[in-house]
């Protein structure tokens, strides 16, 4: 009689295995979880230490069967060693990932940072040929550095289509808000991702583009019926699909007219009926993130766990107790709440994609891998950088920036810890600054810069008399909320304008904001945007309107002033 058998002959009598028979059941199980880890080589570099795994929690989980690290934070040479090491520690092979949709800089030192991909989408819409081939590159890009690094799956595209301009956390990630469009970038960007030896990701399925709330913080819940997901969201995943897209992320959103009960990660309708048997997707199938406050305000980790792979996940994402996850999903399958054979399957898709992954690396990566080093590749990939910015930026009226005056050049970041994007060395400091700019700074752990006031909400006096350039770091990010919709600078743009002191405005981020201030902005005054926030946008943008402005250049010391 096989292993397998008695298995399932203890399954009918309730399991009642021995000690040994418990231990490989619970590292079958504990091979589903994919769990939280720093890219840092020591605790106490963790930039996220209430989610990040200790190095001894880490390779204890993982000498005990975990099959999965995410990873975040360190250099791009950190986490080539790192995954180095945690290899060692399994018996398994481990899959590497990380969210790095916009560049495996967006995550790790020294790798490429890119604009988003809606600025692709945007891009599109004046030369559709150009904007798929940038795609593929985008794509080969994070793909070759991901590779490089150690990582072998790349939580991306993103297929959710962007319909609600009010999202706060899909936003800019989408490549359109245009299905037809989302699909034709997403197929390229995975053409190109793959072709570097890495699993690809589409997410989040059915689609989180038309929430207005972000799931990190709450649970979205949208009224959309089947018949508007197959006319709109479906159609970037079903494209992803015919394509070969190697897994598929859920999304932690509750689908009210399909699924009354549970989001989509929990939803048996989503992950079986819908994904793999009507669209016919055969590979793997991961959770979103189960510590998100959409799933862990209402279940424990133990419940997510079997509550997900009961709905047909293969893999379960970051929980946030794993143990307990472990623990849960052993009990199920040792009462007979989940079949055995769920498990089997989900490790034979897990093997079959490693298998896949292991052949599609072969001998030439290995050999490019050590005789390149990482920072040389990123080098190769600073003309895409560049060409991604020079397409997708607009300078509306450059001519005229005021040189003379209290000139003040106000900036409104997202966050300040970290805030990569401006450091004391950024364009959007310096530049201005050259030209007697004073810089101030505003950020949410500063003083807050408003006055009770509708009409003319922004303290003027705190400031100077100006004139002001604006330049504003606004963009659709997880953990945000609708906290740069209830900022008035819709009311500060018609303010400035009343005094005539608006020197102009730059907008890095988001295309919707932007075009929401754009109906208040005087067509005469020098203005700008740009998908993406990076050190080479700021330069492009700033030295272009400088270099046509007029007035007295004054420079002033490299000063920083903080506010909000």
């Amino acid at each position: 009689m096989s292993e397998k058998q008695k298995i399932l002959i203890c399954q009918k009598n309730k399991f009642n295995l021995n000690s040994q028979q418990q231990q490989d059941l619970k590292k079958k199980v504990a091979e589903l979880l994919v769990v939280r880890a720093s890219g840092h080589a020591s605790d106490s570099e963790r930039e996220y230490p209430s989610w990040e795994l200790s190095n001894q929690e880490l390779k204890t989980l993982l000498e005990e069967g975990v099959g999965g690290v995410i990873l975040h934070g360190g250099t791009v040479n950190e986490v080539k060693e790192r995954t180095a090491k945690l290899r060692n520690f399994s018996e398994y092979p481990i899959l590497y990932c990380a969210d790095v949709e916009e560049g495996v800089g967006q995550r790790f030192g020294g790798g490429s940072l890119l604009p988003p991909p809606m600025a692709l989408g945007l891009r599109y819409l004046k030369d559709p040929e150009d904007s798929i081939g940038l795609a593929e590159e985008y794509g080969r890009c994070i793909g070759d550095q991901a590779r490089r690094c150690g990582l072998n799956w790349v939580l991306a595209p993103v297929c959710d289509v962007n319909s609600n301009p009010f999202n706060p956390v899909i936003n800019m990630r989408a490549w359109s808000s245009d299905p037809e469009i989302a699909s034709a970038l997403a197929c390229a960007f995975h053409k190109g991702l793959v072709s570097q030896g890495v699993m690809s990701c589409a997410k989040h399925f059915p689609g989180h583009g038309d929430t207005r709330l972000d799931s990190h913080l709450e649970l979205p819940i949208l009224e959309n019926d089947l018949e508007k997901l197959e006319q709109l969201e479906l159609i970037p995943f079903k494209a992803l699909i015919d394509v070969g897209v190697h897994s598929v992320m859920s999304a932690h959103v509750l689908f009210r007219k399909i699924d009354q009960t549970y989001p989509a990660t929990f939803s048996k309708f989503f992950l079986i009926d819908l994904l793999r048997q009507k669209m016919g997707f055969e590979g793997l199938v991961v959770t979103d993130a189960l510590l998100m406050k959409a799933i862990s305000d209402r279940y424990n980790s133990g419940e997510a766990a079997v509550l997900a792979f009961e709905a047909g996940a293969d893999l379960l994402l970051m929980p946030a107790k794993p143990y307990q996850a472990i623990n849960a999903l052993f009990e199920a399958f040792l009462k007979g709440r989940i079949p055995l054979t769920r498990l089997d399957q989900s490790l034979e898709r897990r093997r079959k994609a490693i298998f896949k992954l292991e052949d599609s690396f072969s001998n030439k990566f290995k050999k490019e891998d050590s005789m390149e080093s990482i920072e040389f590749v990123k080098a190769k990939e600073i003309s895409l950088l560049h060409r991604l910015v020079d397409v997708s930026i607009q300078i509306n009226n450059p001519f005229g920036i005021n040189r003379s005056g209290d000139l003040v050049n106000l900036i409104k970041i997202d966050g300040i810890l970290p805030c990569s994007q401006l450091r004391r060395t950024s364009p959007a400091l310096m530049i201005p600054q050259q030209y007697g700019y004073r810089n101030i700074i505003c950020h949410p752990l500063g003083v807050n810069p408003w006055k009770d006031s509708q009409e003319e909400p922004l303290a003027l006096e705190r400031f100077g008399s100006g004139p002001f350039l604006l330049q504003l770091f606004v963009r659709g990010n997880p953990f945000r909320g609708d906290q740069d919709i209830k900022e008035p600078w819709f009311s500060v743009i018609d303010q400035l304008q009343k005094r005539n002191i608006l020197a102009g405005l730059v907008v890095y981020g988001s295309i919707y904001f932007w075009e929401y201030l754009l109906t208040v902005l005087e067509p005469s005054i020098p203005s700008a945007y740009s998908p993406g926030q990076m050190p080479e946008a700021q330069h492009k943008i700033l030295s272009t309107l400088f270099a046509k402005s007029k007035g007295i250049n004054r420079s002033r010391n490299n000063s920083l002033e903080f506010t909000n």
